[in-house]
């Protein structure tokens, strides 16, 4: 073979690879366009009987040298490129999406700035049982500078035979308490109908792990203009977390917390497992801060400090914790709650400030 002969088959080589480019994108801008159709009329972007098709009308007038095995190989990556870019499309136009807001969001509760490098610390018992209860915890939190209390008031346990917590009582403990000693208060919600409740007596609104998905639930905290702390839930991948976050932030509501607070796996030697990993994707798959609850994510208080550590390490903005001031008659989640003394322990191991 020539030289000559050589260079025009690289010649052609080029130009075919420059058609083949100019399809490959046409085929994408066609895609693209399907996929706003889909989305418009709520159907999945994945459609197995679609591909298959396309798999066998392509093999069916495949003439080689290429074997059916590899067009079928070649084209499932076109596919799959294809359906990768309508979901990097709707990520792009996600609220949630640090695409479409580069810059972190400061998420205000009253003076606490949540947010933009700032560490901060959610803490108090799991269940509010009396006011003399959560005015020892408040008083305390006071004395070190902390400023956010947490308490439930109504509690979804997974006995319907378990303490479920003192409703609304139990929010006015926590917001006459918290008025006396200058903090704010964080609390759940979890029925859609209570939104004046949560706009009379909290500061920000807890959506616990078990309402992730309620929609409901997400769309009402979405309408009102309170802070809200989400927490992931216990089998939620990460995409499912950041879409229920969607559905607050679509509602007008962007004061909005991402919460980790550990998934359900195998593993029987903590309560649940903490995925850390979860942290540094969520700071860079979207703007808003993010928060660990070190203490349902172990449900040991042995590993509390390391977890803490580990979760301002990886790019928290902020952990919750759990703190009784008697956690062995205390009416839920007794095992993973510390006491007062054990709580300064561990804030001065933390950090030096407390120290």
């Amino acid at each position: 073979m020539g030289q000559t002969s050589f260079e025009s088959l690289r010649k052609q080589l080029d130009d075919l690879n420059l058609q083949l480019l100019h399809l490959i994108n046409r085929r994408a801008e066609i895609v693209r366009e399907i996929g706003e159709i889909k989305k418009k009329h709520g159907m999945q972007k994945f459609d197995p009987i679609r591909e298959r098709d396309m798999l066998t009308n392509l093999i069916k007038s495949n003439k080689g040298p290429f074997s059916d095995r590899t067009i079928s190989h070649l084209f499932k990556q076109i596919f799959q490129a294809s359906l990768e870019l309508q979901q990097d499309e709707e990520k792009k136009e996600l609220l949630v999406s640090r695409k479409r807001h580069p810059s972190d969001t400061i998420v205000q509760i009253g003076d606490v700035p949540i947010g933009g490098g700032e560490k901060s610390i959610i803490a108090g018992p799991c269940s509010v049982e009396s006011e003399e209860q959560v005015r020892e915890v408040a008083k305390f939190l006071k004395q070190q500078g902390l400023k956010l209390l947490r308490g439930g008031a109504f509690k979804p346990r997974t006995s319907p035979y378990d303490f479920q917590g003192l409703g609304e009582e139990g929010l006015a403990i926590l917001r006459r308490v918290a008025d006396e000693y200058g903090l704010k208060v964080v609390s759940e919600i979890v029925n859609p109908s209570d939104m004046e409740l949560a706009e009379r007596y909290v500061d920000v609104v807890q959506i616990g792990a078990r309402n992730m998905q309620n929609f409901e639930l997400l769309k009402a905290v979405g309408s009102i203009s309170l802070p809200v702390l989400l927490k992931r839930g216990m089998s939620a991948t990460l995409e499912e977390f950041l879409y229920a976050a969607e559905y607050i932030v679509s509602r007008g509501n962007n004061q909005v917390i991402l919460c980790e607070r550990g998934i359900r796996t195998y593993e029987k030697w903590t309560r649940n497992t903490l995925d850390i990993s979860a942290v540094p994707i969520l700071k860079s798959e979207s703007h808003l801060p993010v928060f660990v609850d070190i203490s349902h994510a172990t449900g040991r208080p042995d590993i509390l400090l390391p977890m803490a550590k580990a979760a301002f390490a990886a790019g928290a903005d902020g952990i919750m914790i759990e703190v009784h001031p008697d956690p062995k008659v205390a009416l839920s989640d007794a095992q993973q709650q510390i006491n007062i003394p054990q709580f300064e322990e561990f804030l001065k191991q933390l950090d030096p400030r407390f120290a």
